[in-house]
């Protein structure tokens, strides 16, 4: 099941890597993970998304708990309604043709990305959306162009209702 768990610590040297760490000493995949600074620059807030049942997670808290530098754990099943998520993904796609040209700006319109770059050959395509939208997007794309190359930043997210991580 696939679980997101927020975490603060203090934004200290080998903090992150002792986190990551955790997750490969116990044999749990990080499926992807962001980090950065939050309104406070000495704390750090990570986002990590992995794949795991409800015993493991607890597992992965408890140890989490543990370490030196973590002030807050927070982790939730992704059920969609208890989580903001968002995605960045860019795409650099092959754009010689005034048909393919258009076709890209049309699917750019239906899924409110942006064309954020433009050469003579080639597009640089923004799109931000909830993981499985980003999916979506990618393979209509891929349908309609040569995609040269992508990236993708992770999920960030945020829980809803009253809960927050604060320090």
């Amino acid at each position: 099941m696939r679980q997101i768990i927020s975490i603060l610590l203090e934004n200290e040297t080998g903090a992150l890597s002792r986190v990551v760490g955790l997750f490969s000493q116990r044999g749990y995949n990080i499926e992807n993970i962001t980090a950065a600074p939050t309104e406070d620059p000495s704390v750090t807030r990570i986002t990590i998304l992995t794949q795991s049942d409800k015993v493991e997670l607890g597992r992965i808290t408890k140890q989490l708990h543990k370490l030196v530098n973590v002030i807050r754990v927070y982790a939730q099943e992704d059920d969609s309604s208890g989580v903001v998520e968002r995605e960045i993904l860019f795409l650099k796609v092959q754009a010689i043709g005034h048909g393919v040209r258009a076709e890209l700006k049309n699917l750019c319109d239906i899924f409110k990305a942006e064309i954020v770059d433009v050469t003579p050959e080639q597009y640089i395509l923004q799109y931000v959306g909830a993981s499985s939208d980003v999916d979506r997007f990618l393979k209509a794309v891929e349908d309609s162009a040569d995609v040269i190359e992508t990236v993708r930043s992770g999920v960030c997210g945020i829980f809803r209702g009253d809960h927050s991580l604060r320090v």
